[in-house]
């Protein structure tokens, strides 16, 4: 067993953790990071299949992403554009495959009215709130109470409606079924991300993709640390904690520090144990955040093969088995990957099959229902799967059931003695997202600087620029 002492002490070496930890490297802190698994990246990852390059996990970045850019131009990462070009598909309820331009779905007149009042709604909602403390929205009691689901019919009675809507917060983002969140949080959603606009339009919040791939944001940082900084394999199952420290202790390194960062989701806090107990109200607060659950395709042809017939690639079908599909070949290679998305009771029926023959099948035969028989052959078929994933156990991230957010959301991000807590799920703007990841954990870097050397800490900080300029030592990955 290894017994190290440092200023502080990151648990997860995810995008969260690992900027936290280069951020008080920078200003002077010795630091130790305790990662579980055997890489960095958490959430982020990626694969290469047959000489295609597959992003496991989270890969897309928005213009509003302002947190995630700045790191990225610190660590010289190019990005690149999604594939974007040609006509979309549309899948109706009835089952037909209707090929489209333009932003609106290809639905009646009367329910794009009906769309576009239910985005005014929800636009006018987002615009009222600070994502940081979506508790103190105005009408944030009485949004906490009622599901989205019910919020959309309430506001509209046309169901097509209401299923298109609902399509981009429930199966697009929470990856939960639109009854089982409440409204209050499908406006957080939406204020993350600057509004509603933003979230219905794939263009923007899929806008492009990092050259490194999103998992090399993480290896480039984890390259910045100091040796001895990042111990993999070392998942941290007992923390002992006072007002003058703590004492991580992972598999074969145990860390003394002043401070440490759990950068880990909520729905794993109750990984560890803690001594003594966290109070009462942090330990009833964890339990009411829960992940998502969503199954990511991944199929790799030869060739792009739906580009030659004038299509992006991008489909939609809110009643289907495969509610969005995109073209996601990598940087310069040509064969043509597609990405498709099955999210919570969709996701449950595939998982429910005995075989991944009978998978296979289903999920090639539902992506064929939008794009043709050529679909149906991928030399590459692959299936991401985090919910059966020790160390994350869902996808894309923790939200509140219902009632929760308004009730226990102003404390997720109160630190605990030197305990901080440090996730994309806790951020305000960018959550669930990298962009997120790294606000929250430049955020608590600042904060455990402030404690540490008993300066102020600006409360208006929202962690979008780098809190120390990198040295010149630094400058190179």
């Amino acid at each position: 067993m290894k017994h190290l002492e440092r200023d502080v002490v990151v648990i997860g070496a995810g995008p969260s953790g690992l900027t936290a930890a280069y951020e008080l490297v920078k200003a002077g802190k010795s630091v130790a990071v305790l990662e579980a698994r055997d890489r960095v990246g958490g959430r982020t990852w990626t694969d290469t299949m047959d000489g295609a390059t597959i992003e496991i996990g989270g890969q897309w970045i928005s213009p509003d992403q302002t947190g995630l850019y700045s790191l990225i131009e610190e660590l010289g990462i190019e990005t690149f554009e999604r594939y974007k070009q040609g006509k979309s598909v549309y899948r109706t309820e009835a089952g037909e495959a209707i090929i489209y331009e333009g932003e609106d779905f290809p639905v009646g007149e009367a329910t794009v009215a009906e769309m576009n009042k239910l985005i005014k709604i929800m636009n006018e909602l987002a615009a009222g709130m600070n994502p940081d403390k979506p508790w103190d929205h105005p009408q944030a009691e009485e949004l906490d109470k009622i599901s989205f689901h019910h919020f959309l019919r309430e506001n509209s009675s046309d169901e097509v409606a209401c299923n298109n809507i609902g399509l981009f917060i429930a199966g697009g983002m929470l990856t939960k079924p639109a009854h089982t969140f409440s409204a209050l949080q499908a406006v957080l959603m939406a204020s993350s991300a600057g509004s509603f606009d933003n979230l219905v339009d794939e263009d923007f919040i899929l806008d492009r993709r990092m050259k490194t791939s999103m998992q090399g944001v993480s290896i480039a940082v984890a390259g910045r640390l100091p040796e001895d900084t990042l111990f993999l394999e070392n998942p941290v199952l007992k923390l002992e904690w006072s007002e003058d420290g703590v004492v991580a202790h992972g598999a074969d390194v145990t860390v003394k520090a002043k401070k440490v960062v759990l950068a880990v989701p909520p729905n794993l806090y109750n990984r560890i144990s803690y001594f003594p107990p966290l109070p009462r109200w942090q330990h009833v607060t964890h339990q009411h955040q829960s992940m998502g659950l969503v199954i990511k395709v991944h199929a790799v042809y030869d060739t792009p093969f739906w580009r030659e017939e004038g299509l992006s690639g991008t489909c939609f079908g809110p009643n289907h088995l495969v509610q969005e599909i995109y073209d996601n070949t990598f940087d310069g290679e040509s064969t043509g990957t597609l990405v498709g998305f099955i999210s919570d009771l969709e996701a449950d029926k595939i998982w429910a099959m005995d075989t991944d023959a009978e998978r296979k099948e289903a999920i090639l035969k539902a992506m064929a229902e939008f794009l043709g028989e050529k679909t149906l052959d991928p030399k590459v078929f692959y299936l991401s799967d985090f919910g059966s994933e020790e160390w994350t156990r869902g996808a894309y991230a923790t939200s509140y059931d219902l009632g929760g957010l308004y009730r226990f959301g102003p404390s997720q991000n109160e630190n605990v003695g030197p305990i901080y807590f440090s996730s994309s799920d806790l951020a305000g703007e960018g959550y669930q997202h990298v962009d997120g990841a790294v606000r929250m954990g430049r955020r608590n870097a600042a904060r455990i600087l402030a404690e540490l050397d008993g300066t102020a800490y600006d409360e208006s900080y929202d962690g979008v620029a780098t809190l120390t300029a990198p040295s010149d030592s630094q400058v190179t990955v």
